[in-house]
């Protein structure tokens, strides 16, 4: 047997009994090619047919349990039922905490007006979005204007 049974599962007892009289220590999984391939004689084959049993008895009375529970008492299945969900909720919960919310991802690729277009100084006109063949340039001053070509502006800025 895989685990030591609970000294109050007299059947589980029982089982685990048998397969320490078979004088084994492991064995292939009950039904698998090697045990398939295992003669009738082989101890190990038996062994794993009282594992299997045995898995199947504890899975039945699991199920047995949960089935009176969802009849008499809705709440405790609902917890037991819920219970491997709950604590992959709780393992997780910190590393989902960190991420945006749909609302805040929404928020983040939403229009934004767009930025005012200011000329550099040191750097050539920059063209005006909207405004085919106008410039905004920087005066000497700093001031923003727009002139309706490049080559006026660059003959303006240069005389």
């Amino acid at each position: 047997m895989t685990a030591l049974p609970a000294a109050t599962d007299a059947v589980a007892l029982w089982a685990a009994a048998q397969v320490n009289a078979l004088g084994v220590t492991d064995w292939p999984p009950y039904g698998s090619p090697a045990w398939r391939a295992l003669l009738f004689t082989d101890p190990r084959k038996a062994a794993a047919i009282f594992e299997a049993a045995e898995q199947w008895r504890q899975h039945r009375a699991e199920v047995d349990e949960l089935d009176r529970l969802l009849t008499d008492d809705p709440e405790e299945w609902w917890r037991r039922v819920t219970a491997d969900a709950d604590a992959e909720a709780r393992r997780v919960l910190p590393t989902l905490a960190k991420r945006p919310t749909v609302a805040e991802i929404r928020a983040r690729a939403s229009h934004r007006p767009p930025r005012p277009v200011t000329a550099t100084a040191g750097w050539p006109p920059v063209a005006i979005p909207g405004r085919p063949g106008w410039y905004r340039h920087r005066g000497p001053n700093g001031e923003q204007t727009d002139l309706p070509t490049l080559r006026k502006t660059l003959e303006t800025t240069h005389r």
